[in-house]
């Protein structure tokens, strides 16, 4: 079994390369280069309406980096409609010493003292590479990447890429771009700087809508 380390891991992000596995079952990893990639244009995020109504309700409490653990273990965790998933042991372990790297970091949504939805990523530089995202309310996971999109706007990131194309996050704006497009654009976000701790986790939601669209 080959040996990752987490420098290798980020070195393989800048590169365009990220790890799978077949199941969380299988402990071997291999690497991932689509032809196509999934992309939010962070000025053309679009948030429906329904979402937005939820967002202004202020009904969760959104945390940054205070459970990774938490928010991979749930990401990693079977669910009725989720009978499978590719984050193992291997991958949780990387991950792990990635964030207390200060390279990985997760938004969370909170009810109460209740972890009920989220995301985690890798960041570099003014790219943020979405991993996965979890939800145990309706609407969690979806409000968690709302406010992803604004703290990226507020600290002036380049690229979110969210790896691959599904209609769920063509909902929301994202794109797919040939692995080309998609390397000159990740080549310019990694060498700008960006801060990820620009937005106030209680910020303002008009003001968190505003920016998540671009329209700040």
């Amino acid at each position: 079994m080959s040996t990752i380390t987490p420098q290798i891991l980020l070195k393989a992000y800048a590169a365009g390369i990220f790890p799978m596995a077949e199941s969380a079952d299988d402990n071997a990893l291999y690497w991932i280069e689509p032809e196509e990639r999934g992309i939010f244009p962070l000025d053309q995020f679009h948030v429906p309406r329904s979402l937005r109504k939820e967002i202004r309700k202020r009904r969760f409490e959104i945390r940054i980096d205070t459970a990774f653990g938490e928010v991979i273990a749930a990401c990693a965790a079977k669910t009725s409609g989720r009978k499978t998933t590719w984050i193992n042991s291997r991958i949780r372990a990387l991950y792990n010493q990635l964030h207390r790297m200060g390279c990985c970091h997760t938004v969370e949504c909170w009810l109460g003292e209740r972890l009920i939805g989220g995301l985690y990523g890798v960041r570099i530089g003014a790219a943020f590479f979405g991993e996965s995202m979890f939800s145990r309310e309706t609407d969690a996971s979806k409000v968690a990447l709302v406010h992803l999109v604004a703290r990226l706007n507020a600290g002036g990131f380049r690229l979110l890429d969210a790896q691959f194309m599904t209609p769920h996050l063509a909902r929301f704006g994202a794109r797919p771009v040939k692995r080309e497009d998609y390397r000159r654009m990740l080549d310019a976000a990694i060498e700008q700087d960006a801060d990820f701790f620009a937005l106030a986790e209680d910020a303002d939601p008009a003001h968190v809508l505003r920016l998540a669209t671009g329209t700040d």
